[in-house]
Order: C-alpha cells, then sequence, then structure tokens
C-alpha cells in the first residue's frame, strides 16, 4: 500500500510594507511558484498582508491622541483585508489555478465587526480557491494590542489536505497549551505556525510542537528589511531614527520539522525564497504508536476541553 505524501512550501518573504495591493501582488506571484513546483500546501507569515505593525514599538505607539498615531493606524486600516469586500478574490483565484492550499497572514478588517478594527487573522484557502476558516488571533501579544483586537474560537479549526489534516495558529498563539489542544482534539497531523518573523521564536518552538503533537510542524516567517521601509509613511522619520544599526526589523527562521522533532528544513535566516520539501504520513503514523496527545495517549474522562467556536458580535438579531 502506498503512502499519503503531500510537498509543502514555506514561503519567507517581505512584505511591500503596508501595501495592500502591491503585496497581494507578491503574494499571487508566489503561490504560481508554489504551483509549478508541485506543492499541494503553500503558508506565509503572520501579518503578511499588509505587514507587522512594526512602527509601534519604535514610534511611542502608545501615546494616548497621538495625531501622528491616528495618522498611522488610518493608513493600517485602508491597506487591510476585506474578504467580504473581495480583497482576496485574487489570491483564491491563484490557488484554484494551481491548485494549491494556502495560508496567509491577513491583518483583516472584517464587515462584522464595523470594518474599522482590525484582527490578526490566518486565513486558509483551499486548493479549489474557497476561503474555509478566517481564524482570528485569540490574543494580541505586548503592543500588538494597540492596534489589533482580540479575536474568538469560530477559526480553531482543521482541514483535510490530500491526507492530511492541517491546522494553524498565529505566533504567540502557538504557546497557548489550550489553543494547541483545540487542533489536536480535531485530528491535526500537519501544524503550520505562522510568524512575523523572527529565527529566535521559531528554532526551539518548531521542534517542540513536533514532538507534542507527533505530527509535522511548518514555521513559517516573514522578512522585513529595514531599506524597503516606504519612505512615504507618516511615521517614516520616527521610525527611521529608532532603528539603529539593524538591517531587519524581521529576520526569518522559517523551518519544517518531522513528527520526531528533527529538521527538515533548518531555519532559514535573512533569505527571501520558497522552501520545500515533501513530508510522508507514514512518519506520524510511526510517531504516534508510543504518544497520541488526542488519542490513546489521553484521558478524556479525567480532562476534556471545551472550545467555543461562535463567531463573536456584539449584536445577535433573529
Amino acid at each position: 500500500m502506498s503512502s499519503q505524501v503531500l510537498k509543502v512550501g514555506l514561503a519567507q518573504i517581505s512584505p511591500v510594507w503596508l501595501d495592500k495591493a502591491a503585496t497581494l501582488d507578491k503574494v499571487c506571484g508566489y503561490i504560481a511558484d508554489a504551483g509549478q513546483q508541485n506543492c499541494g500546501l503553500v503558508a506565509f507569515g503572520e501579518a503578511l498582508a499588509p505587514g507587522y505593525p512594526f512602527w509601534v514599538e519604535l514610534s511611542g505607539g502608545a501615546q494616548f491622541n497621538n495625531d501622528d498615531q491616528k495618522q498611522m493606524f488610518a493608513h493600517y486600516v485602508r491597506n487591510s483585508i476585506d474578504i467580504d469586500g473581495g480583497d482576496l478574490d485574487g489570491v483564491c483565484r491563484q490557488a484554484k489555478e494551481h491548485g494549491v492550499a494556502v495560508y496567509l497572514g491577513s491583518i483583516e478588517r472584517p464587515q462584522d465587526r464595523t470594518g474599522m478594527s482590525l484582527y490578526c487573522s490566518m486565513v486558509y484557502i483551499d486548493q479549489q480557491g474557497v476561503v474555509q476558516s478566517v481564524h482570528r488571533k485569540l490574543m494580541p501579544t505586548f503592543e500588538e494590542r494597540l492596534v489589533w483586537s482580540p479575536g474568538d474560537g469560530h477559526g480553531l479549526q482543521t482541514h483535510t489536505l490530500d491526507g492530511f489534516n492541517v491546522g494553524g495558529l498565529n505566533c504567540w498563539e502557538n504557546w497557548m497549551p489550550l489553543a494547541r489542544a483545540s487542533l489536536y482534539g480535531q485530528g491535526e497531523n500537519l501544524h503550520v505556525a505562522i510568524w512575523p518573523g523572527s529565527v529566535r521564536n521559531t528554532q526551539d518552538i518548531t521542534p517542540f510542537l513536533a514532538k507534542e503533537g507527533r505530527s509535522f510542524s511548518m514555521a513559517v516567517s516573514g522578512l522585513m528589511p529595514v531599506a524597503e521601509i516606504p519612505t512615504s509613511l507618516p511615521l517614516y522619520d520616527t521610525i527611521m531614527a529608532n532603528v539603529g544599526d539593524a538591517k531587519f526589523l524581521a529576520n526569518g527562521g522559517s523551518c519544517l520539522c518531522a513528527p520526531n522533532g528533527d529538521f527538515i528544513i533548518e531555519p532559514q535566516i535573512e533569505i527571501e525564497g520558497l522552501f520545500c520539501a515533501e513530508i510522508d504520513l507514514d512518519r506520524v503514523r510511526e510517531e504516534r504508536q508510543n504518544f497520541d496527545p488526542a488519542g490513546h495517549y489521553s484521558r478524556p474522562d479525567v480532562t476534556c476541553l471545551h472550545v467555543n467556536r461562535e463567531r463573536q458580535s456584539t449584536i445577535k438579531l433573529s
């Protein structure tokens, strides 16, 4: 009996920072590249479209009622992703044309939450080009809370893909034991963790997630070269004055681990590209022989997780 094999692509790229249209064009190009390399799945970093809010830390983002911060936020909102408004239609067409499923880190401005508040969302598009889930980050981290809103459990979902069961989380959500457990309990065997881009995050947790879940573990990061910060941004001068000697605000670190924790793709640092590998479901079966976190090594009669997957809203219309 033949095994089940899936080729995956880790697209470690920089956005055209805070430019929605240009960034999505770049994403579409990498989806096409993934299709040409026969990938069944390609993933992109957290908040890639249109970019991570690096300015907050570099410009005193906690100043209340600051005009410059307001202008920067308004610029971010204008360039964020309106899924219902069709902003990802081109990405979906590319996914369908090339038969590639996509995980895309997006800054979403959903119409069901006024279209003005922002959510750090992980969007899953299947190989037919259909958006199947939008996971809004449960808890933004530290200064992210100045620009992103807390999400909900609606997107804590897994998806079948060429014999695999794939799920994912945004950035530090991957440190949340119960968020991980919610995916393990749905049979996840390929975990996709997306990050804004830092090897200090990915090099330790990626093999840990693989060993804990006895699953393949992908970490996909973005890049942010200082030289690519647009001079037209409202806070450009302030940002550059606080960057110092850094060449990168995000240096990547994308990698892939087997279910025993061994690296298949070592962390990639300060390099843009599409990194691909084939993964074999038999490797999961082998490692689950001695540990299966939601199967034979679980005790649901003792501990059981309740997950609320209702999309949250301020009103309930009947």
